[in-house]
């Protein structure tokens, strides 16, 4: 789940919804300076289902030890923390489950999510949080991850349906790239965060380098992209949230009736070259 305070209460978007966003930016990137992602099908689709493993989860919202929504927020960005928050065991099952629910359909994809997963657990992950009697279980995850994808490339590597530049290393990395960079965009603009940020990763361009993209808000839910990645000079995107009224729950039951009796709406973002 992903929150943004109000002053009534929270927008709370699915795991789900926000990967589709994601997917949708993926979509529409590049134009003459950017290169759009190819194998177009395969990387769009690890793009916009990198998070379908949160949707049992999600649809039964908990809460923080202080009773808010327990969900990714605007104080979590550019930080990877709060796992005495979470159940490790069961969030690790998670994050695996959102990459096998999608490897026998396409093992492409899921190396694109299993790379993810692997960096925000290991790249991101403050340590400190995580109790240390749980750590071991952490990193056999970890572990289990490479082999995972170790497997995966070697059935992309023999599928010849793919051109042979499709399944480098090199051309995976700079799709996990991408999914970083949307993944990223998305996040901002479901907390509707306001400060200077960057799409993680440097991405590629035509000519066969990889610029940074910087992120500006100019008013709610729109960002100004430098470089711009995208062909229009200006995009808006949609998305689902529910609007929960309260700010603190007594108990997960509580969020959980709020949630379910709020109606699906419809918000959106806009990015712009300026």
């Amino acid at each position: 789940m992903l929150r943004l305070e109000t002053e009534t209460g929270y927008w709370l978007v699915m795991h789900p919804d926000h990967a589709r966003l994601a997917g949708a930016f993926a979509q529409r990137w590049g134009n003459e300076r950017f290169l759009p992602p190819e194998p177009r099908e395969h990387v769009l689709r690890g793009i916009a289902r990198h998070d379908d493993g949160w949707a049992a989860r999600d649809a039964a919202p908990q809460i923080t030890r202080q009773g808010k929504p327990s969900a990714f927020s605007v104080e979590l960005v550019g930080k990877y923390s709060a796992f005495e928050e979470i159940d490790l065991e069961d969030y690790l099952a998670v994050r695996d489950r959102a990459v096998r629910l999608i490897a026998t359909e396409d093992p492409y994809a899921a190396i694109l999510i299993s790379m993810h997963t692997y960096s925000l657990l290991s790249d991101h992950a403050d340590r400190s949080t995580i109790a240390p009697a749980q750590l071991p279980l952490l990193d056999r995850f970890l572990v289990d991850q490479l082999a995972f994808q170790k497997s995966l490339r070697e059935q992309v590597a023999s599928n010849r349906s793919f051109a042979k530049g499709h399944t480098s290393n090199a051309a995976i990395y700079d799709h996990f790239r991408l999914l970083q960079a949307s993944d990223n965009l998305s996040l901002l603009t479901c907390v509707d965060f306001r400060q200077p940020a960057t799409l993680l990763h440097p991405l590629p361009t035509r000519d066969g380098g990889h610029v940074p993209v910087q992120v500006r808000s100019a008013g709610p839910r729109h960002f100004v992209l430098d470089p711009y990645p995208f062909a229009e000079p200006s995009l808006t995107f949609q998305f689902p949230a529910r609007h929960v009224q309260g700010k603190i729950f007594s108990a997960a039951e509580q969020l959980q009736r709020a949630f379910q009796q709020a109606p699906v709406e419809t918000l959106s973002v806009t990015v712009s070259a300026s």
